[in-house]
């Protein structure tokens, strides 16, 4: 089930009562992301469209801390920085900011028309923007921040099936690198995390088939499916002053698939 979260063998003690906050983090990817945070003590809020209360209720029965949990479209930006505005009224002005919510849907470059290209960059990417629009003048009064954008390996494979998808993807290891060199003179480090073929609840209902699993599997140099855990530990060491000096940066977390550098 999505969101559940083996103890990290490891603690990232400066993220203990940070403000975090997650795009999708009530399912997925965005679930574990935001269960791992809690494990290491941090003050957790996310948002998605769809109810995640059912989730919020397993973490605060599991950990006595229950994230602030708010349903928001991403797609209408204001809305979405009045949410922010109002998380950094409640817990705290935000540190931490992980835009990880995206859809994945797969279309034909031939039966796109301009209003699903649209919707898809409107999920897929402006939030990216905007969310690092709301947050840069808080965390430069505090001294600093991290801001981790979910990119895909989508775009590095040059993946079919979905081009705005991958569009998007790769646009925002663009976005990364340049708000790293507007931001970095206030001390806010912006990274760009890129997962492999996570076995999400999605992914496992719509897109996941025996053989492209098996393809998929003999290309990895580690022959484990990767889990939305997975992703965790990554995004915490983005998250911490264990990277203070790290920015810009694409990181891949596929089991070996893709090489950079």
């Amino acid at each position: 089930m999505d969101g559940i979260v083996n103890q990290l063998p490891c603690t990232f003690n400066d993220l203990k009562d940070a403000s975090v906050f997650i795009t999708g983090g009530g399912s997925g990817i965005g679930a574990a992301l935001t269960e791992g945070f809690i494990q290491q003590g941090a003050k957790v809020a996310f948002v998605q469209r769809t109810d995640a209360s059912a989730f919020c209720d397993r973490l605060e029965q599991k950990y006595g801390v229950r994230p602030l949990f708010t349903a928001c479209d991403l797609k209408n930006i204001e809305q979405l920085q009045a949410v922010m505005r109002e998380v950094a009224h409640k817990q705290g002005t935000i540190k931490i900011l992980v835009n990880n919510a995206a859809v994945d849907n797969r279309h034909k470059l031939s039966d796109y028309d301009t209003r699903a290209w649209d919707e898809s960059i409107n999920v897929n990417l402006r939030p990216h923007f905007f969310t690092a629009q709301e947050v840069a003048a808080g965390m430069k009064d505090l001294g600093g921040g991290s801001i981790i954008n979910f990119s895909s390996i989508s775009y590095l494979m040059g993946n079919a099936g979905y081009p705005a998808y991958v569009a998007a993807k790769a646009a925002i290891t663009g976005l990364t690198r340049g708000l790293a060199r507007e931001l970095g003179p206030d001390k806010i480090r912006v990274n760009a995390l890129l997962p492999g073929w996570v076995m999400t609840e999605r992914q496992k209902e719509l897109w996941v088939t025996e053989a492209d699993l098996k393809a998929h599997l003999e290309r990895q140099c580690l022959k484990e499916l990767l889990q939305p855990e997975d992703m965790v530990g990554a995004t915490l060491f983005l998250a911490s002053s264990a990277s203070k000096m790290l920015t810009g940066q694409a990181l891949v977390v596929d089991a070996g698939v893709v090489v950079t550098g």
